[in-house]
């Protein structure tokens, strides 16, 4: 988590705040962390206090949208020292593997320099030996500045994102530098911190509502045509145990707003229509359905565009979770069938992002159905259906889109994709832990 720069001659580095990052779902405001600078005798001369959202100190200090970063530098002067300032920076990096860097925060605030009052109100040319504290308050904006494509645009702060394995990171720091004088090396103190945007879906339908707080079934399409999204109707054609054709209508439909939180689930609606009782059969089996939730990342130049290159070296995709289905009790009859379905975002998922030269999307696919006894005629090989959806950090203010699947059907295969290998670290993005 921490970082020193300079030589030898410079104190070690003792960080009492952990170097994990916290759950969100555990944070509670008022955390505070301490990281240190030791003299070679083990004296704590430099020490950084920060308030934070993160549970404990063990944690990483954590700041959503609109956070003050509060807290207080004190400095332990054991004999007189010459130093020209003393300044607390915020800084924050987007990077790829293998590539330079590209900062895209800088805040810097200056606590002394021999010209200023210290906080008793005195003003020395250089500090005396004894105990000196300056308490400071930085606003961290909602939006900054930055170069795409040759272009310079305003976005919002991105969240911080690390994972083990990741071909990108962004990186968000809080560094304290002492400066000293001509052929002196100054003395910096840094360590890292998480930035959580807030984001929220729109409340769902009211009727949609109703069925989270109240715990109750959700209603349809049919009955709630405002509370569904519905995508385009998907003709399914394909041969029976080798010896006959049948075709089957499909219609998926997502709840609406088509922004869902990390933490919650995904609503979804399936409605199959044919002719063929045996092949809606076959179609209409929860296990046959193959509906997955994908997360790309692209960090190329182009990845504030909707048509970022998928096919590109810097672009990479990841299966997130597989939806479950199971039968709606006395919805189907001659000639239908209808399930209910959901897909659960886990509270590790990282919340969508656009970005120059980082973007984190997700998106709804429908594959082709695999069903003992039943051939796609002709051969389909990329997905029937895509759709893309948004991921927020928190539950839309009073909701939470649960869980309704049933025991049997909830749980979720695991290794979904062994081909990308961007392992979840402990970073969670949560709703309901304070934040109106």
């Amino acid at each position: 988590m921490d970082h020193i720069e300079g030589d030898d001659e410079l104190p070690g580095y003792t960080p009492q705040a952990g170097s994990s990052v916290a759950p969100l779902n555990a944070l509670t405001p008022g955390s505070e962390h301490t990281i240190s600078l030791e003299d070679s005798n083990g004296h704590k001369w430099l020490l950084l206090s920060l308030k934070s959202r993160a549970p404990s100190p063990e944690f990483w200090p954590v700041f959503c949208s609109g956070d003050l970063i509060s807290g207080s530098l004190t400095l332990d002067v054991l004999k007189s020292e010459s130093s020209k300032s003393i300044v607390i920076t915020v800084t924050a990096t987007a990077a790829s593997t293998g590539q330079v860097g590209q900062g895209f925060l800088v805040i810097e605030k200056e606590l002394w320099t021999p010209a200023m009052a210290l906080p008793d109100g005195s003003v020395v040319p250089k500090l005396e030996k004894g105990h000196y504290t300056w308490p400071f308050k930085i606003a961290l904006p909602n939006e900054t500045e930055v170069l795409d494509r040759k272009e310079k645009k305003r976005f919002p702060l991105p969240p911080s994102f690390t994972e083990r394995a990741s071909p990108a990171y962004i990186n968000y720091r809080i560094t304290v530098i002492i400066k000293r004088g001509a052929l002196r090396v100054n003395q910096t103190l840094t360590t890292n911190f998480a930035y959580v945007p807030i984001t929220k879906p729109e409340l769902p339908s009211p009727m949609l509502q109703k069925a989270c707080k109240e715990n109750i079934p959700f209603v349809g399409p049919e009955g709630d045509p405002e509370g569904w999204y519905i995508l385009p109707a998907v003709t399914v054609t394909g041969t029976l145990f080798g010896a006959k054709r049948g075709n089957v209508d499909f219609n998926l439909a997502l709840a609406k707003p088509l922004s869902y939180a990390c933490g919650s689930a995904m609503p979804l609606w399936l409605t199959f229509t044919g002719t063929d009782e045996q092949a809606l059969d076959l179609l209409a089996n929860h296990q046959a359905i193959r509906i997955f939730l994908k997360r790309s990342l692209a960090t190329r130049s182009d990845a504030t565009s909707d048509h970022a290159g998928k096919h590109s070296a810097d672009f990479f995709i990841r299966t997130m979770a597989r939806a479950v289905f199971w039968p709606i009790r006395d919805a189907s009859a001659t000639g239908k069938r209808v399930l209910q379905g959901e897909v659960k975002l886990k509270n590790t998922f990282k919340q969508s992002v656009v970005f120059p030269r980082f973007s984190v999307r997700y998106y709804l696919e429908v594959h082709p159905f695999e069903a003992v006894g039943f051939v796609h005629t002709p051969h389909v090989s990329g997905p029937l259906l895509t759709q893309p959806v948004n991921v927020t950090s928190f539950h839309a203010t009073g909701i939470v889109m649960r869980s309704f699947a049933p025991p049997e059907y909830a749980e979720e295969p695991e290794n979904l994709d062994s081909s990308i290998s961007l392992l979840e670290n402990a970073f969670c993005h949560h709703g309901g832990y304070g934040v109106s």
